[in-house]
Formats: structure tokens, sequence, C-alpha cells
């Protein structure tokens, strides 16, 4: 059907352009209601300019076939003029207009009949549609008024056929066909007093009057005593349609029993309207008086809502805030009651021009929530025109109130915004709202953000946005900080993988830490919302220790609930890890090496339900790792013995390849069997010399050492050379005393003595450390002595030397000669205490006691003896190497030190 309705009203359109008229507007469809109703064909159509809906009043005097209408041309002509002519907001509004010598067209706001308004109130309550019809009777009796006072002009044509009703449900009045001017009748151009009964059953709404003596008698007679004897009877069709009308030639008043549906007050004013005397009759500008004034007679206007309403919008501006706020509430009550056209199409514009232009600033708060209720009902399209951008508009506003009205009805009219009208024209105003001072305002940007967040940029959603919420978690209102943090986790799937990421944790991390119990809540559970958000890792490492305080909350609450979400996290964490492989270790390849780890658990890998199982767990778990890390050859071997290789656990032992000779004595090497000690270390009076770095030997031995002491002290020395495996060079000997080298340097000479016999092949039996330490207690069982071969300690003492400045002439000189045999066997009587600590560490034990002795080498022994090369030698042959040159160093000064003595003491 529509279909048809398209070609029909496209193939009108073409006729007319085919005959060399050219519209401003396009007609649409034909409205046959109206049909048959008057002297026009109604149509739907559109604007040309700005596709603005329109009526198309059409008279074509061959509109209707078999029927000469050219006698109606003037009448359609005559409506063209007077429409164009008359403004008024109840008068059918013109919008344009052409005529040619057969045709008229008019094109008026979108209406249609007052008949198919009619049929949609049948249904309707009586209390309702009375209410409705009185507003519509005063709109046309408004309109009346003005063609009678201010257009001084009889309108001649009120019927039902010629209201209309527009897209707001209000009543316009049309049908001007002959609406003449009082002032025509003198020049006898009158349309109404020529041409009146032209018009469709003019008689049946014609006065007495006319009945009498024509419509020309109209000229002597008030504008108003045509219109208001068709008022009356147009009271009659609306509230009694199935009664008949009165007749024009009745001369008594209409009877109280006649009355029917139609209100007592307004029945009698319907009667005076009725009155057969047209001086008699009162004007519609008395009607409207009557029907304002609370009087007992009259005040059918007074209570009706619509009216009042119209009125109220029409006065909006001019009101006091008092008023305003009174009539806004009176409206927000009756809202529901009212018509949903009359709703939409007029209190909504009117409502929202007001919020756009009104000065007041107490206006848009109370508007606003109106304007989102109403527009709720309305199409999408008009939705977006009607209330859509007159809200985007309000953003802009700098308004407290009217922000606050903004963002608590957003998601009303969230979906009429597109992404465009978001980003640009709200986002930027709605971002103001998380710095404003008021607290309420900030929360209520907070709680916004879910509706526009759809509709945001990926820049503005995990740059912008996240910015703004990071300051809003350090917010000084615990509410806002708990909304910061819920928003985020709603956010949280929106986000992008890297903000993800960076943000989520240390901002519910941050919530956790609050002062105030909910959102501490608030934290945990958005930690539990996106718990499948976050990786394996940073379940493990931040999310599951960030949430381990709350376990011992203040709050039980908080403890409860950091259980339960503890537990989702290891059951996340365990489904997780299941697909990890059970190991990542590579078999070893060298010999030695501990073997892979094979996937199968063993007892102590057991897992432990309880504190004591874990504890005996942890304990046989140790002791049987420390059994599996040794090799099976060495689990089978004797300790103390050298086996053939060492473990991988530490790096092999390099032998020491010493010079045969230091000092002139032998020195063992670590890689031959140690060889047996010389005689001097079996007298019972010579004390033996502590090695540096080794164990104190007992004094006062009674039994030479036994070869399996010497081994033994061999293998003690080698142990420590391995504990020392990466050199000693850096490395600080914790046993030297330094500060007790400047005592011995400064102590007085000792006593001359003869010269020493060559002790080149002979190792000195006694050191003068031995002056210095408390007699020694003998034993029954005398230590073995060890072989002087920690290497660690000379070097350290051969440094010491140096830094010390052994080799200055102002140091006090050694004695040229040494004692005798004799006098070397009475070193182990006790000396006199030195003032200085009787604690001597070994180092400086052992250079003091080296330091009564020297060997004298020749120049051409050491020609004959070259120092060997350090090239190709191990770290440890190095240190041995440059620990016999420093030696042999000290001895030659001792030397010269002591011949210098000498000479001076001969001169002397």
């Amino acid at each position: 059907m529509n279909f048809l309705k398209s070609i029909t009203s496209a193939a009108a359109t073409a006729v007319i352009e085919r005959s060399g008229l050219h519209l401003p507007f396009t007609l649409g469809e034909r409205v046959t209601e109206y049909d048959g109703r008057g002297i026009w064909a109604l149509w739907d159509g559109v604007k040309r300019d700005d596709s603005t809906p329109l009526s198309i009043f059409v008279f074509d005097v061959a509109g209707v076939p078999g029927k000469d209408r050219r006698s109606l041309l003037p009448l359609a002509k005559n409506a063209l003029r007077k429409l164009r002519t008359t403004r008024h907001p109840d008068i059918l509004r013109f919008v344009d207009g052409v005529e040619t010598d057969t045709q008229v067209y008019i094109a008026t706001e979108r209406v249609r009949p007052l008949s198919a308004g009619l049929r949609e109130w049948d249904g309707a309550k009586t209390g309702a549609r009375e209410e409705w019809l009185a507003w519509g009777l005063h709109r046309v009796a408004t309109a009346l008024s003005f063609i009678n006072n201010q257009a001084a002009s009889s309108h001649g044509n009120v019927r039902p056929d010629s209201v209309f009703l527009n897209a707001a449900g209000e009543w316009r009045l049309g049908g001007m066909e002959v609406c003449t001017a009082q002032r025509e009748g003198s020049t006898g151009e009158g349309v109404l007093y020529l041409y009146g009964g032209l018009l469709p059953d003019s008689a049946k709404y014609s006065p007495p009057e006319v009945h009498k003596n024509g419509w020309s008698t109209l000229k002597d007679l008030p504008t108003s005593a045509p219109d208001a004897y068709a008022f009356a009877l147009l009271l009659s069709q609306l509230y009694n349609p199935s009664s008949p009308l009165p007749l024009a030639t009745s001369t008594a008043p209409p009877a109280a029993s006649s009355r029917g549906k139609m209100p007592p007050g307004l029945f009698a004013a319907y009667r005076k309207l009725l009155n057969p005397s047209p001086k008699a009759r009162p004007s519609l500008d008395a009607f409207l008086t009557q029907g304002t004034s609370p009087t007992p007679d009259g005040g059918f206007f007074v209570n009706n809502a619509l009216i009042n309403i119209c009125e109220a919008l029409e006065q909006f501006a001019l009101m006091s805030d008092n008023e305003r706020t009174s009539f806004i509430r009176t409206l927000a009550s009756s809202l529901d009651a009212l018509p949903p056209a009359f709703a939409t199409h007029k209190v909504l514009p009117a409502l929202v021009g007001a919020v756009e232009f009104s000065t007041t600033v107490n206006a848009a708060p109370l508007i606003v929530p109106l304007i989102i209720q109403i527009g709720k009902s309305l199409p999408e399209r008009e939705k977006a025109d009607g209330v859509v951008k007159p809200l985007v508009r309000l953003w802009a506003s700098q308004d407290r109130g009217t922000r606050m009205v903004l963002l608590e009805g957003l998601e009303q009219y969230v979906d009429g915004l597109d992404n465009k009208v978001v980003v640009g024209d709200v986002w930027p105003h709605l971002t103001t709202g998380f710095n404003d001072t008021v607290a309420v305002i900030r929360e209520a940007t907070i709680k916004a953000i879910p509706l526009i967040a759809p509709k945001l940029t990926d820049r503005l959603l995990n740059n912008d946005l996240l910015r703004h919420l990071a300051k809003m978690q350090l917010d000084p209102e615990p509410a806002i900080r708990t909304n910061t943090c819920i928003l985020i986790g709603r956010l949280a799937p929106t986000l992008g993988v890297n903000t993800k990421r960076k943000v989520l944790v240390p901002a519910f991390a941050r919530a956790l830490r609050d002062s105030f119990v909910h959102a501490r809540m608030a934290g945990l559970m958005a930690l539990m919302a996106t718990v499948d958000i976050y990786e394996r890792d940073d379940l493990a490492a931040k999310v599951i220790p960030n949430v381990a305080p709350s376990l011992v909350d203040k709050e039980k609450l908080v403890r409860d609930q950091a259980f339960k979400a503890l537990a989702l996290f290891i059951k996340k964490l365990e489904s997780l890890v299941a697909s990890m492989p059970e190991t990542v270790q590579q078999p070893g390849t060298e010999a030695g090496q501990p073997q892979p780890y094979d996937g199968k658990a063993t007892p102590q890998d057991q897992l432990a339900n309880s504190a004591a199982g874990a504890a005996g767990a942890l304990a046989g778990w140790a002791f049987s790792a420390v059994t599996k890390q040794l090799a099976p050859a060495e689990l089978h071997s004797v300790l103390g013995t050298t086996a053939s290789t060492r473990p991988n656990s530490a790096p092999p032992i390099q032998p020491l390849a010493l010079s045969p000779f230091l000092n002139g004595h032998p020195t063992p090497s670590l890689s031959s069997p140690p060889p047996s000690l010389p005689s001097a270390f079996s007298t019972p009076a010579s004390p033996l010399e502590r090695p540096v770095g080794g164990k104190a030997l007992q004094l006062g031995a009674t039994k030479a050492p036994t070869a399996a002491a010497a081994a033994l002290a061999a293998f003690e020395e080698a142990e420590g050379e391995v504990a020392n495996a990466w050199g000693s060079d850096d490395l600080i000997d914790v046993t030297a005393d330094q500060d007790d080298w400047s005592a011995f340097e400064t102590a007085a000479p000792p006593e001359p003595a003869p010269p020493l016999p060559n002790l080149s092949t002979t190792r000195p039996a006694a050191s003068a450390r031995t002056s210095r330490s408390p007699a020694p207690r003998a034993t029954t069982r005398p230590a073995p002595p060890r072989a002087p071969s920690n290497l660690t300690a000379v070097v350290s003492a051969a440094d010491d030397d140096d830094a010390n400045g052994w080799g200055d002439d102002d140091s006090t000189p050694a004695p040229a000669t040494a004692p005798p045999a004799s006098a070397r066997s009475t070193l182990s009587a006790p000396r006199a205490a030195s003032s200085r600590s009787p604690s001597i560490s070994s180092s400086t034990a052992a250079e003091e006691g080296w330091s009564s002795f020297g060997d004298v080498v020749s120049p051409a022994e050491e020609k004959k003896a070259p120092a060997p090369s350090l090239a190709g030698m191990s770290k440890e042959e190095k240190a041995a190497e440059l620990a016999r040159r420093r030696e042999e160093r000290r001895l030659r000064i001792e030397q010269l030190k002591q011949a210098k003595a000498a000479a001076a003491a001969g001169k002397s």
C-alpha cells in the first residue's frame, strides 16, 4: 500500500512539473480522510530546501471529475491570502504558497484533521478526554478572538473540518476561505458577503440572521457574531457528536436535558452563544473571560492542566525563581498524565528553549531532568535532534547544577551520542569534573565514565583517562577512592595489553593499602574479577604478594575476603602451571656432575601438610642432599687420602714446583712426599718454629716427628693451598700485626756474638720469637712440626717488610753476628716482657725468627744460580718464586747492615 501511495505522489509531482509549474515542496501521500470535507485535497509533503515536513492544501478547478469548481477559485485564493497575512500561534502556520489561474497550493506546518484525533481519544478516560477537548476549544476561541478583535475580521467558516492538529496535538484553526475584514464590506469586495453560500454545508453552520437576511447582512453586525454562533455548534459536535445540532430557526435556548457530556459551566456559556439575537450574543473574548474567571457559572478553564502548562511555558522566562520552581514541580508531577504528543512536541521544545536561552542560573538544574525524561519516548532521529544536541551544548556550561544533572542523566541519552560527539564535545568538558573542588561533582564524573568509555579512543582510554584515575585514587574522599578502584576494575577488559600489565596490579595494590575498609574490599574484589587477565608470572610475583598482607587485616571483613581471593589465585595459578614442563635442567656431560632430575619425587620431595612434616622433610632433604653430592669413588675412599681426581665443585690443585732451596734450605714440594726434618728439631732444648698460617706446634717436644706426622703436616699444608686456590696476592693476612714491626726495629740491639758457622745447609733450630713468647709447657706427646710452606704468609710478610722501610738507614741495625749454638739453646728461656702485647701473630713471629739468622750468598753464587723465569708458571708457583726472591733480598739487606755496623764498631 505504501508503495502504491509513493507511486501516486510521484506521478502527481511529475504531472505538476510537466505543466511548467515548479513548486518549492514535494508532494507525498494524500490524506484521504480529508477528502470531501471542503474544497481542498490534503497532501503530506516536504520542503525541498531542508526536508521540513509539510501539509499541502491543493485546489484544482478540475479536481473533481464532472463538476465545475471554477466558482470556488475565489475562496481558495482568499484562503491563501489570509493565511499569508494572518500570523497567530493558534492559527494554521503558513509556510509557502503557489497559485495559478486554475490551481492553488498552500503549504503549512504538518497537520492532520481533527477527526483523526477525536478517534484516538474515544477510548480514553472521560476526564482526560474532556480536559483535552477543553484545552483545544480554548485554543480555537483564542484564535477567533484574535481574528475578531485584532484583525477586525470574521472567520465565517468555524466547523470541525476547519480545525487541525499539529505534531504536538495542538489545535490549529484553518478554513480561511471566507475570512473577511469588516472594512471590505464597504467596498463590496468581501468574500464572506459575496461567496459565503458557496461553502459546503454553509446552511448547516450559518447563524439565524443569515437564514433570515442572507450573508450580506453580516456587514452591519459585529465581526464576532457569526463566529460565536458557529463556535457554539462546534461545542455541541465535540461533546455530543451523536446529538443533532440545534436549529437556527429556534428562538428558545437549549434545554438542560440537551447538555449531554458537556461540563455544566461550559453548558451555561454554550446557551449564551446560541442567542438568536446577534447583538446580544457574547463574543469569543467574553467567552474566554468567563472560562478563566472563578465564577459560579464559569471557570471551566481554570483547573485545566494543559491550559495552565501552555500559559506557564509562554511566561517561563518572566517568572521569578519561586514561580519557576513551583511550575517545574507541577509539571513533573503531572507529566505522566499529559498526552504523549503534547509532552514531546509542545513541552519539550519549550523546555529546551528555556534552558538554552534563559539567563537564570537555576533554570537548567530544574529543567534538564524533565528534558531527559520526556525525550526517552522519542524516536531515535527525533531524540538526536530534539534532546541530544541541546544537552551536548549544555556541557559547555560552567554551572555546577547543570553539570550535575547532565552527569546523573547521562545513561538516558548516551545512546544518542556518537563517538565523534563524545570525543570532541563531551570529553573535554567532562574532564574538568575530575579536578572540581566539590566532591559530589568528582564522584558523579567517575560514575559517568563507564557509560562513555566504549565511545572513547584508545589514546584517551589508555592514557588520558588513566592519568585522571590515578589522581582520583589519592582523593581525600574515601568514597571517591573506592569508586575509582571499582571503575578501573570495570574498565580492565577494554584496556590495552601493555596497559593492563602496567596499571592493574599497582592500582589495586594501592587500594589494598587504603585506610578505608571498603576501598580495601574493592581492591580485593577487583583483583578477583580480573584474575583471568594476569599472566602466570605476574600472578605469582605481583598479585599474591600484594594480597598477602590483607590476610592479617584489622577488619574481619577484609580478612575473610582476602582468604577467598588467595584461594582463587592459587587455584588459577595451579591451572596455569599444569602445562609447564617438569624440569628445564639439562643432563650433565662431564664426569662427576650431578645426575639430571628425572621428574620423579623423592621421599624428601613429597609435599608436607603440616609444619612438623615440613620441618622433617626439610631436614631429611638437607642431609640426603649432602650425601648425593659425593661421587661414588669418593664415598668409598679413606679420609685424608689423595684422590686421583677431584670433584667438580672445586678447581684442581696444581702442584707447586718450588725452588729446591729457600734461603739456603731445602723446601719440600707438595707433589712429593714430605722429607724428613733436620735433627735440630728433635733436640729437646730447641724450640720449634711455628710456620706462618699453620697450627702452632707444641714446644719442648722430646720425640722427633714420625713419618706419619710429617705426611699429615704436608697434607694440611696442601689443604691450605687448596682453600686459597684463587691466589692470595690481594688477600689480607688476618694474623699479621704490622703495629708490632716498629717495636722490633727500635728495640735495643743484642749483645755482639761471635760469627756463626756457615748455615747454608743447616736450618735454624730456634727463632727470635721465643725470646718474646711465654715459656712453653712441655707435653708428653709433641705435635709434629710442619714445613714452612704456607706461601701466603710469606708473601704478606715480605710485603710488610718493604712497606715498613726495612732498608731505611734510620732503623736500628741488626747485630752483625748471630749468637753461638750454645747461646741459641738458651733462647727457650723466657725473656723480659715487652711493653707491647704478648700476643703476636704467626706472621710476625716467623719474620722475627727468620731475621735473627741469615745466609750470605756471594755474588758468584748468585751468578751460578740464576733466577728462574716466571713464564709458564702457575699462580702458586709464581707466588712461591716471588716469596723466595723477597726473602733473599731481605737477607742481603740484613747482611749489609751487619757489615756496616761491624765496620763502625771497628773504627771506634
